[in-house]
């Protein structure tokens, strides 16, 4: 029996293991393995998944016993020292000596760490292991201990740089992410792109400091800064490397193998090295004098490997790399692909940028307009894998390819056909090689049933999960073909959509999250279902964000949005835009009293921008005392009701639609929905509300109101469409709490009223029928469900100043009443704003 070692059990030393004794012919080899880690191979490209939970089985990519059960020869804990190529010898540090028939190198990289003045001392750690993880939150632990507002810097703002600012930020300190280069992620970003990216992540929290180059590391034994130059330094309690890898080739050099001039161990399309028997696959590789530091390259080298080994001698790696990738860096969606940026001489570029909503959309073409050539999406990367493969299969473009990316005229629709309409041969999972033909075929030939068996079979998705989306509309689609019912689920705790989990919870009458958990779902929750069941409980009990407020997301457990520097913004409610001389000198006496920054919102109210955590209560204290409430503007819930003057001042008027819009805001305020809800109400067919981008709008026309739902604004505007007309106010409110509440119950987690009514069946004219023709019999109990609804409602911020057990959620720093001492404002046009972060 033949030996195969492997050197390195890390996401690539563990597919060769995956892809070998997945092969018949591999029952004739012994497999051993060594990894230096005391632990399983585990998914490195969620490592920062590790921060939530510290659960370093939750990252294994299979258990020790996998391996029994595969005759793999699993040894941790245990680093190879030394290779004998003459003798096919391997010898470790414990002084063991193992003979090899194939080795194959998967020993990967190691961080790169400047070889800057000071970078010895204490408080410097690099960013690559579940052991440096638990050695940084150690540290930071502390850290805080001593000084509740620490700091840490990140040397690096690539890929594992922006992972690591997010991990900062989990350990409850300030980031800042220090780039040598002029824009963050060089390698995948052009400058415009990388702008947006810095906006969105300064909002977050995460201060970034580029084209910086640290000449040394201060501090007397412990770092205490970063020095850039003459007076130009950063003070920081704590540094995290993240500057490159390099390729870990030292077995390699030793042995003789041939190496690059800056590293990584020279291989051919067969993954040989310069010894025959040894092949190299992952980052330590050199192929076509380049390291590939992706996941799904290195996998297809394992796999190259594995074929090559068995026999399989025509399996090659292809000269052409696809290192397009798609990543959700801190919660925000980065991708490249094909060529991401290019001179003009090469090809065209269409671009769309929307700096207020944090978007970037870049795709460049052939000059004859008809190839797609690759691109770059920061903020929405929807739709990544459809471009992906456009770019991949050659896919002719539409005629109009700015379609693409900013959607079908005057429809906001997208461009692209269905995944369902690439060819079999397209290759939707990069990282584990799986074809749109094995996914589709897996259905219908009756091996798989469900997202998860497919998930199960082919591995799609396991890898960097990028393909996730188009994986589950090829599922799903073909489910549907084959005439088979498909269920959304809400995440992997609860195995329901978000309409059957509503139905659930109101039947058995569930109060709680605990409750919920343990009576119809498993584990322990998520931050994904977590907020989903927080909103159910609202839209069925109105509950406000206070009950629960561990389960809230960020904004709603503050009752506040926050803003870039860490500062949060206060919206009192205005009903239809409508306030007395009295209320705004309330809120100008506020805005002063606590240096606040004002503006006029598009929802005829006003915000006010700067405060800090800890006065949030006392702010409200003086709104409520003043006759204001709440405005919802952080939650998921009906925001404003905008209207124009109406017949009460405007000559052209056919009735009053002030009075009507704080009718129906003041029904609906407080309202939970699965996404934010917007109305508008407009005197006439001028439409100065602009009621049809609403998802309710109500329009005054000869003989009452046409009543509008469904429009919305944003990057992909919708226009209402028209459910009934010439209607009355009590006919508009009594379509409204229908509508309002079938929409509450049925539609997904986040999904906005356009979509749920694009999605659903029969669109308009079915919608038309429930709500007006009540087809379903529901209204009686639609109409009653709301009027509970209304009847329940409290302002939240009013509970959460009566309640002192609720405000002492309301502090910067949980173990002190210290304010904010980092925060800087600079004027701006007689008012304030926060510093840039430029330097």
């Amino acid at each position: 029996m033949e030996t195969v070692i492997v050197v390195g059990n890390g996401m690539v030393g563990h597919k060769f293991c995956e892809d070998f004794r997945a092969h018949p012919a591999s029952s004739a080899y012994r497999l051993l393995v060594f990894g230096e880690e005391p632990r399983p191979a585990y998914d490195r490209v969620h490592l920062s998944a590790y921060f939530e939970d510290q659960d370093a089985k939750a990252l294994e990519l299979a258990p020790a016993s996998w391996y029994n059960e595969n005759a793999i020869e699993l040894i941790t804990g245990e680093r190879v020292t030394d290779i004998k190529s003459d003798k096919k010898e391997v010898h470790t540090a414990s002084g063991a000596t193992y003979t090899y028939d194939h080795l194959v190198l998967a020993t990967g990289s190691v961080p790169f760490v400047p070889p800057i003045p000071g970078v010895e001392k204490e408080g410097i750690f690099v960013y690559r292991t579940i052991e440096d993880l638990e050695a940084m939150m150690a540290y930071a632990a502390r850290i805080k201990t001593i000084k509740p507002n620490g700091r840490a810097a990140i040397l690096g703002g690539g890929l594992l740089g922006l992972e690591a600012g997010k991990a900062v930020l989990d350990m409850g300190l300030e980031p800042h992410v220090v780039e040598f280069a002029p824009k963050l992620m060089p390698r995948q970003l052009d400058t415009r792109s990388s702008n947006v990216l810095k906006l969105k992540l300064e909002s977050m929290g995460i201060r970034i400091h580029l084209g910086k180059a640290t000449n040394q590391i201060l501090g007397n034994g412990i770092i205490e800064a970063l020095e850039f130059g003459e007076d130009d330094c950063l003070n920081v309690d704590m540094l995290i490397i993240s500057a490159g890898i390099r390729p870990r080739d030292e077995l390699g050099r030793t042995c003789g193998l041939e190496t690059g001039t800056r590293g990584g161990i020279v291989v051919n399309n067969r993954m040989q090295t310069s010894s025959k028997d040894i092949y190299a696959i992952g980052e330590v590789a050199l192929y076509n004098q380049l390291i590939y530091g992706l996941v799904a390259p290195g996998y297809e080298m394992a796999n190259v490997a594995v074929n090559q080994i068995l026999g399989n001698k025509e399996v090659v790696m292809p000269n052409d790399i696809d290192m397009s990738t798609k990543l959700k860096l801190i919660g925000v969606d980065v991708a490249s692909f094909g060529t991401p940026y290019m001179p003009a001489d090469k090809g065209l570029s269409v671009i769309f940028e929307n700096k207020t909503k944090f978007l970037y959309k870049r795709i460049n073409v052939s000059h004859d307009g008809k190839t797609l050539l690759g691109g770059i999406l920061v903020g929405d990367a929807e739709d990544y894998n459809i471009l992906h493969q456009m770019y991949l299969n050659g896919i002719a473009l539409p005629e109009n390819a700015e379609e693409l990316i900013v959607g079908t005229r005057g429809e906001g629709g997208s461009a692209f056909g269905s995944a369902m309409d690439l060819p079999d041969a397209a290759q939707i999972c990069s990282c584990e090689r799986v074809s749109k033909g094995k996914i589709c075929g897996s259905l219908m030939e009756g091996q798989c049933g469900s997202l998860k068996d497919v998930i199960g079979l082919t591995k799609a998705t396991s890898g960097c999960g990028g393909c996730k989306p188009m994986v589950v509309e090829l599922v799903n689609e073909t489910l549907k073909s084959m005439g088979k019912e498909v269920k959304d689920v809400i995440c992997e705790h609860f195995e329901y959509t978000r309409q059957e989990l509503y139905g659930v919870i109101k039947v058995k009458k569930i109060k709680t999250y605990d409750e919920a958990l343990d009576s119809c779902g498993k584990g322990d929750g998520c931050e994904v279902c977590k907020p989903v069941v927080a909103s159910i409980f609202a839209s069925i009990y109105n509950d406000t964000a206070n009950k629960e407020d561990v389960i809230q997301d960020s904004n709603d457990r503050f009752l506040a949005n926050i803003q870039r520097n860490g500062t949060y913004s206060v919206v009192p409610r205005v009903p239809a835009g409508e306030i007395t001389p009295e209320k705004l000198i309330v809120l100008g006496n506020v805005a002063k009293k606590y240096g606040l920054y004002t503006k006029i919102t598009g929802g005829q109210r006003i915000d006010l921008f700067g405060a800090q955590l800890n006065d949030l209560p006392a702010i409200w204290k003086e709104l409520i005392d003043a006759g204001f409430e709440s405005g919802h503007a952080y939650g998921k819930a009906l925001r404003t009701v905008k209207s124009c003057v109406g017949s009460t001042w405007c000559r052209f008027g056919m009735d009053e639609s002030v009075s009507f819009a704080i009718e129906l805001e003041e029904r609906y305020k407080g309202l939970r929905s699965p996404h934010k809800l917007k109305g508008g109400v407009s005197g006439c067919i001028r439409e100065c509300a602009e009621a049809r981008g609403k998802d309710f709008g109500v329009i005054a026309v000869e003989g009452g109101w046409n009543l509008y739902v469904c429009g919305n604004g944003g990057a992909t505007p919708k226009h209402a469409q028209l459910l009934a007309e010439q209607i009355d106010n009590e006919t508009v409110i009594k379509y409204l709490d229908r509508f309002l509440m079938y929409y509450i119950r049925t539609a997904a987690p986040l999904m906005r009223t356009a979509t749920w009514l694009e999605k659903l069946e029969g669109g308009m004219a079915q919608l038309r029928k429930i709500v007006v023709e009540d087809s379903l019999g529901l209204a009686e109990q639609l109409e009653s469900e709301m009027q509970d609804l209304v009847d329940r409602y409290e302002c939240e911020w009013k509970q959460a100043v009566e309640n002192e057990e609720i405000k002492k959620r309301f502090k910067h720093f949980v173990n002190t009443d210290d304010r904010d001492d980092n925060l800087v404002f600079v004027p701006m046009r007689e008012q304030k704003m926060p510093e840039a972060w430029n330097n």
